[in-house]
């Protein structure tokens, strides 16, 4: 029986009840699992053991499959014993089912014609007939460049804006009867007379100690 040759990059799951396998897009990894077949032959069939599971290891290992991923896997898996000992039967319907399944799982990827990877629909370029690592879709292309674009102007647009119009500058308390910075107490740290804020009699805005006229009407302080 031929197979037909498809990815080597897939999964098998199955089991001694019956058989299932998962490809995977060669792109994004995302994969698609076959329908499970339940074994004919698993209720009634017996364990080998010894050299005869060895034997049928060897004979995964070397069986008439085209696709080599899948000889790989099969003879890893066996020499793992996760196939080690079941019947001839039970093999001989595990090739017939990964030939099926492969036929299955090819209706849902497509092979780019380029770089000969398996690829599913989120992944494949129609109108170009490529992957979209050869032929990129023009619409997502345009997307991303525009958002892009938009970006870098939003941070150009900042590196040009003055966010802060304040005065940095380092500003000092004078004691209005020794004339040295007073510190940021109640009195002065060099004289100790009072630093209170001076209450303009007009209006009532505070004034710092010494002001003669209120820096908000101009009235005279006492």
């Amino acid at each position: 029986m031929a197979l037909t040759p498809f990815t080597s990059n897939f999964e098998d799951n199955s089991t001694d009840a019956g058989f299932q396998f998962t490809f995977f897009c060669d792109i994004c990894r995302e994969g698609y699992k076959t329908e499970f077949t339940e074994s004919k032959t698993y209720k009634k069939g017996r364990f080998l053991k010894g050299l005869g599971g060895f034997a049928s290891a060897a004979t995964q290992m070397t069986g008439r499959f085209s696709n080599v991923g899948y000889g790989i896997q099969q003879g890893s898996n066996i020499l793992t014993d996760k196939f080690q000992g079941m019947t001839p039967e039970w093999h001989k319907e595990h090739e017939t089912v990964f030939a099926l399944a492969q036929n299955e799982a090819l209706g849902h990827f497509h092979r780019c014609p380029r770089c000969k990877k398996y690829v599913c629909d989120n992944d494949w370029n129609e109108e170009a007939g490529l992957c979209v690592v050869e032929a990129p879709r023009e619409s997502t292309e345009v997307a991303a460049a525009r958002a892009e674009k938009m970006v870098a102007d939003i941070k150009a647009k900042a590196e040009t804006t003055e966010v802060f119009t304040g005065k940095i500058e380092q500003r000092q308390t004078l004691c209005p009867k020794c004339g040295k910075p007073s510190g940021e107490g109640k009195f002065c740290n060099n004289c100790g007379a009072p630093l209170a804020l001076n209450k303009c009699p007009q209006c009532g805005a505070s004034n710092s100690p010494g002001t003669r006229f209120c820096g908000e009407c101009g009235a005279k302080l006492g």
